[in-house]
């Protein structure tokens, strides 16, 4: 899509009177989303294809079997791994009551990924008690009750910080500990240990915890081999890395994606 026909999207879009609706996009493998923010609330799910979705708070993985809950506003920007089939549903604020109030990755039942299928379909407008309508307010009382899911990397705003959390990115098969990067950056090992659970929730452990999961997600999702990835992130076997993995999520590696 140009950047012209990007922007004439946006502008639709926010400018509809619908209260809801549910747009289909198809994008290439490895395709960009710039920097944008939409005037009402967004609900970015892909049928296939994994998401990686950033704000200047962080960053949210996001494969089929999950989505991401975008308050109007949100200034955000995507990044597709593989060809992505994006589903957005908008719901203009006010419409709904009860509906989440901060960005979050939910869980997607098979029940509400075929009713945006469907409305991905519909034909617009539709008028107020059609089905179309009907089927629409069914995908705001599904909304109201997804779990949420973590899949979250907030970034912090401190620059020490920031050097570790870039790094680590970078380079997710490092194990340097705690004590180490103190001696890197000359502060203290109580500092780093406050700053990461002030602007993360987090300790640094946990953090390289998540920022590996996140990396493994994307790479699960480009088809690399289970102990590939784990050898990649610094783990000692692929059997410490699956344990973990599924610790976290529920479910194995291999099985994630199924």
């Amino acid at each position: 899509m140009t950047q012209s026909g990007f922007q004439q999207r946006l502008k639709a879009i926010d400018s509809s009177a619908q209260g809801m609706i549910c747009l289909p996009t198809d994008y290439a493998a490895d395709a960009r989303i710039e920097r944008h923010a939409h005037r009402k609330h967004q609900l970015v799910y892909a049928v296939q294809g994994v998401m990686v979705v950033q704000t200047e708070a962080g960053q949210w993985v996001v494969p089929p079997t999950r989505g991401i809950w975008m308050p109007a506003g949100t200034q955000h920007w995507i990044r597709c791994i593989g060809a992505v089939q994006m589903r957005s549903l908008f719901v203009k604020p006010g419409v709904a009551r009860a509906l989440p109030a901060k960005l979050q990755v939910v869980g997607i039942s098979a029940l509400l990924r075929e009713l945006i299928k469907a409305a991905a379909a519909f034909e617009r407008p539709y008028t107020p008690n059609s089905r179309e309508a009907r089927l629409m307010r069914l995908i705001v009382d599904e909304l109201r009750t997804l779990p949420v899911l973590p899949l979250h990397l907030p970034q912090p705003a401190d620059r020490r910080l920031r050097e570790i959390c870039e790094h680590l990115q970078h380079n997710p098969d490092d194990n340097a500990t705690l004590e180490d990067w103190t001696e890197r950056l000359a502060v203290t090992t109580k500092t780093i240990q406050r700053l990461f659970a002030k602007e993360t929730g987090m300790t640094f452990g946990q953090w390289r915890q998540q920022s590996r999961l996140l990396c493994a997600l994307e790479r699960l999702a480009m088809g690399d081999k289970v102990v590939d990835i784990a050898l990649q992130l610094g783990y000692e076997s692929p059997s410490a890395f699956a344990t973990m993995f599924k610790r976290h999520f529920g479910r194995t590696p291999s099985q994630f994606f199924d």
